[in-house]
C-alpha cells in the first residue's frame, strides 16, 4: 500500500497580507494599512497543508531557499502533519514570497517566485512522490523550470498507479499556451475557478470552456465563488450549492477546495459527495484572514465541520 494518500508538488512560499488600504492608490504616497498579517502562502502548501489538517496523509516535495522564509514555510506547513521529506533547501536562493492587498471582494497580488521558478524535473524525488494514491500539482505556470516536464510527470505517475489532479492557477504572463492543454491527457481531475476554465479554453462562456475541456480530461470541476460548483464527467454534469458564511477573505479559499474535493476523491466517494464536501472546506477557509488560519485552529475547524458536513470525514 502506498504511503500517502496525496503526494503534492509545488511552490512553498509565505503570504504576506496588507488590508485596509484605499481602493485607489497613486505611485509615490504613503498608505497606512489597518492590518499586516504573515502567514502560509502559495497555492500548493496552502492545499497541502488544509488537505492534511482533514485528516488525509500528504506528501509534499517543493524547494526553499537558504534564509529564514524558508524555515517559517515549512514550521507552518508541518504543523499540520504534512510530511515534508521531498522538500529540498537550495543554498544561496531566496524562498518566495506574495504579497497581498486585499480591496473588498477582490486583491492585488504580488509574487516574487524564488526558488519556485528554478525547482526542476531532476530536483524530484520520484520514489518519494509516487508513494502515494493520488499526485496533486497546483501553479502550472510558475514552475518555470519544471513546466516543460510537468506532463512527463503526470504521465510517470500514471504508470506508477497514481490518479493525477492539477489547478493551474493564474498565468502571470496571459499567454494561456496550448503546451497546457497538450499536458491534459494525463490529468484525471482538472480544477479550475470559472475564470481560469474560459482563458485556457480560450473562450469567454464558462458553460463553452467547459465543454471544450471535458473533453481533454476525465473529470473537470469548476469553481464558481458565489455561484457553487459543477463538475463534468463525460455528459454527466454534476452541480453544488455554495455554503453562505460571513466572509473574512477568500485568499486560499480555491485551495480549500481542492483540498476538501481530493479528500474525498481519493477515498472513493462519488461526485456529489466530493463537491459538497469541497464547497464546505472552501467556505471554511473563508471564515479566516490567510489561507491556512481556520485550518490551524482545531476547535474552529472541528466547529465547522460538525455544524456544515453531518457525514464523517
Amino acid at each position: 500500500m502506498p504511503a500517502f494518500d496525496v503526494s503534492v508538488v509545488g511552490e512553498l512560499n509565505l503570504d504576506m497580507i496588507m488590508s485596509g488600504l484605499p481602493k485607489a492608490m497613486e505611485l509615490d504616497r504613503e498608505y497606512l494599512a489597518t492590518d499586516f498579517n504573515v502567514t502560509l502562502g502559495s497555492s500548493s502548501a496552502i492545499f497541502a497543508h488544509n488537505l492534511a489538517s482533514l485528516g488525509s496523509k500528504v506528501a509534499f516535495s517543493s524547494s526553499i531557499g537558504s534564509d529564514s522564509f524558508g524555515e517559517v514555510c515549512l514550521r507552518y506547513l508541518g504543523a499540520s502533519g504534512a510530511d515534508l521529506s521531498g522538500v529540498r533547501r537550495f543554498d544561496g536562493q531566496t524562498t518566495g514570497v506574495t504579497v497581498i492587498l486585499p480591496s473588498g471582494t477582490q486583491r492585488y497580488i504580488l509574487t516574487y517566485p524564488g526558488t519556485m521558478a528554478t525547482m526542476s524535473y531532476a530536483d524530484l524525488d520520484l520514489s518519494y512522490a509516487f508513494n502515494a494514491k493520488h499526485l496533486h500539482l497546483s501553479s502550472y505556470f510558475l514552475h518555470r523550470a519544471l513546466r516543460p516536464h510537468i506532463a512527463r510527470l503526470f504521465q510517470e505517475a500514471k504508470k506508477a498507479g497514481l490518479t493525477t489532479s492539477l489547478d493551474t492557477n493564474d498565468d502571470p504572463e496571459g499567454q494561456w499556451a496550448d503546451d497546457l492543454l497538450e499536458g491534459l491527457r494525463f490529468v484525471d481531475v482538472l480544477l479550475p475557478n470559472e475564470r481560469e476554465a474560459c482563458l485556457m479554453a480560450h473562450v469567454d462562456d464558462v458553460n463553452r470552456a467547459a465543454e471544450i475541456l471535458r473533453q481533454k480530461v476525465p473529470l473537470l470541476v469548476i469553481k464558481r465563488g458565489e455561484q457553487g460548483a459543477f463538475a463534468r464527467r463525460g455528459k454527466e454534469t454534476f452541480t453544488a450549492a455554495p455554503l453562505r458564511v460571513t466572509m473574512a477573505d477568500p485568499i486560499g479559499a480555491g485551495d480549500s477546495f481542492d483540498a476538501g474535493f481530493l479528500h474525498q476523491f481519493v477515498r472513493g466517494q462519488g461526485i456529489e459527495t466530493c463537491l459538497r464536501f469541497a464547497n464546505v472546506t472552501g467556505a471554511l477557509c473563508a471564515t479566516r484572514a490567510g489561507g491556512i488560519e481556520a485550518f490551524r485552529d482545531a476547535v474552529h475547524r472541528g466547529r465547522f465541520l460538525q455544524e456544515n458536513w453531518k457525514e464523517t470525514f
